[in-house]
């Protein structure tokens, strides 16, 4: 019998295989830092006590960010969900990619623009993250919410070997047992499903532990409808005081849960003795959901282009390469992670928009990109826009009107004080910069409704 490599042995196994499989270790090739990324839903910028919040409680999660990099300008690369999913997971905006909105997406009756037509899943011909990891020798999981298709988009058709509890938009109906979720028919009456999905990401590691493996943790938490457990709950009540910004005692129930599962994979990585060699990556998708979060001082919320609908807490902790406790204030967009992680593999590649972060995180350099660009082309919470990030400065372009605003983010965070007017040269040079991008991605535009009705 010819030799093989390990490679080619793990290409040709199907996902049980490769999670029965422990024949092959690392000491058989050099060796390759685990990932474990840590994706959260609808968590908001201020809802982590690191950042700030008083009310919400996340010991696990501010240990996390003691231990690495704690980020205080990272982006989603939309205000909702699906598209920021799959910019991570491809490294390329949601405008090139066609997918511009959530799935399914709104539909407003009598609109003045008709928004254009978006996929209604991540195409396969795209490269996902795990497909590259793949083809160095990873397995992946992916355990959580997936959101970027139905059948056959599924995560084990994009490069994953497990996929737990990953289907179509809209298949969650609960918190507890039965979920409602398409492929999660076993379990324990009463069961949560933060917990549950911690549990099988504790088995994949637990399986795993002998080769390099990506666990794509992504949690249902902490998007409606919101379910905490009574006892969390009831603690949450007792907290709340008049005045206070943060004051629903579910969502902040739902968030103590989920800190629980950040210090359940850290605890798991300890026991293994792969805490040392595992990048963990906590992140969300989209700003905080104003119906039951704060994100002042950020302005609004999901489904907006200010910044409350698209910065997010994002802590990154290596061990070794990741100064512990450090702070880091310049900008980096969701794109980012795709060719962050592959320099942390040692895979060569290209990123059509991303940059590696990695001279952000061992704290030696910087990066040159100084603009970020989103294009939100539907009505949500908001009218159809467009925006992007120069430096300090931030235009929003609304497509209805095309009127545009303009904010200095160094020294109006908040996004009160419109400078458009006072300063039309810097909106015009920004608004031609924006539009330039567009063009060069091939972005989708929304039209005139002819049977518009004002």
């Amino acid at each position: 019998m010819s030799k093989i490599s390990r490679r080619e042995l793990l290409a040709g196994m199907g996902a049980m295989g490769l999670l029965g499989l422990s024949a092959f270790t690392r000491g058989s090739e050099v060796e390759k830092p685990n990932f474990v990324f840590i994706l959260m839903d609808d968590l908001g910028w201020m809802d982590v006590s690191c950042y700030g919040s008083k009310f919400y409680e996340t010991p696990n999660i501010d240990r996390l960010a003691s231990q690495g990099m704690k980020f205080t300008s990272a982006y989603a690369a939309c205000p909702v969900c699906s598209p920021t999913r799959a910019s991570i997971l491809t490294g390329k905006y949601p405008a090139r990619l066609q997918l511009t909105d959530w799935i399914p997406g709104h539909k407003r009756e009598n609109p003045k623009l008709l928004t254009p037509e978006f996929y209604q899943e991540l195409p396969l011909r795209e490269t996902t993250i795990a497909e590259r990891l793949k083809s160095a020798g990873y397995v992946s999981a992916s355990i959580g919410k997936w959101h970027l298709g139905r059948e056959p988009y599924y995560p084990d058709k994009q490069g994953f070997d497990l996929n737990f509890g990953g289907t179509h938009q809209g298949s969650q109906k609960s918190y507890f047992y039965p979920y409602g979720i398409l492929n999660i028919t076993i379990g324990t009456e009463g069961e949560y499903l933060t917990d549950r999905l911690t549990t099988e990401a504790e088995k994949f590691i637990e399986a795993n532990k002998d080769r390099p493996f990506f666990l794509y943790l992504s949690h249902y938490a902490v998007h409606t409808p919101l379910a905490g457990k009574p006892e969390k709950v009831e603690k949450y009540k007792k907290k709340v005081k008049p005045g206070m910004d943060q004051n629903n005692p579910v969502y902040a129930a739902v968030i103590e849960s989920v800190d629980e599962s950040v210090g359940r994979i850290m605890a798991k990585l300890d026991d293994l003795k792969l805490a040392d060699n595992t990048v963990v990556i906590f992140f969300s998708d989209n700003g905080g959901l104003l119906d039951v979060t704060s994100n002042a001082p950020l302005r609004l919320g999901k489904g907006h282009l200010y910044e409350g609908g698209t910065r997010d807490p994002l802590i990154v902790r290596w061990p070794g390469k990741v100064k512990p406790g450090s702070l880091c204030d310049t900008p980096m967009i969701s794109t980012d992670f795709f060719p962050t992680m592959l320099e942390m593999a040692g895979i060569k590649g290209t990123c059509p928009d991303g940059v590696s972060i990695m001279p952000l995180l061992r704290q030696k350099g910087s990066i040159e990109r100084k603009t970020f660009y989103w294009h939100y082309p539907h009505y949500h919470r908001c009218t159809p826009g467009g925006a992007i990030r120069d430096g300090d400065w931030k235009l929003i372009e609304f497509f209805e009107d095309g009127h545009v605003e303009l904010y200095n983010l160094k020294d109006d965070l908040s996004e009160t004080t419109d400078l458009a007017a006072k300063m039309p040269e810097k909106a015009e040079e920004l608004r031609k910069k924006l539009a330039d991008w567009r063009k060069s991605v091939d972005a989708s535009m929304p039209t005139p409704n002819p049977d518009y009705e004002p």
